[in-house]
């Protein structure tokens, strides 16, 4: 097997941590393996649908990271041909939810999630998808 390397925040890697010693992992490596592998399954389940589709697409970010709201504005004009509704929500002080409901093409939104995705400073992006 290949070695790599990662770098996370401690907060999260403690976090992980707990969750792998409650899921029953042997290691950190076979717990990175199966999510590795669970991302995975989810993106080629969505890639599985085809033409048009309705989807619902969740990020959250930390609240003081005002840069992302400049990041994900230029996001939403980008995609504005199948960002139809976006909801933008304060999580306890510490976090921002948004929410935005596409619908159209499912290459098309499948882009908008991945360039979600790479953006600095969002924390989590989970999407549901259903075939129109």
């Amino acid at each position: 097997m290949t070695v790599i390397s990662i770098t996370l925040p401690s907060d999260l890697l403690s976090k992980f941590d707990e969750f792998m010693k409650a899921r029953g992992y042997c290691s950190r490596s076979e717990a990175y393996r199966d999510a590795v592998r669970s991302l995975m399954s989810d993106s080629e389940l969505a890639k599985a649908e085809t033409g048009r589709v309705a989807a619902t697409i969740m990020t959250t970010c930390d609240y003081a990271r005002k840069d992302v709201d400049v990041k994900l504005t230029e996001i939403r004009h980008e995609f504005d041909d199948v960002v139809i509704e976006n909801v933008h929500r304060h999580i306890d002080d510490k976090y921002c939810l948004e929410i935005f409901i596409s619908q159209g093409d499912n290459d098309r939104i499948l882009n908008l999630i991945s360039r979600l995705r790479g953006m600095h400073g969002i924390q989590q992006v989970r999407a549901m998808f259903m075939p129109l």
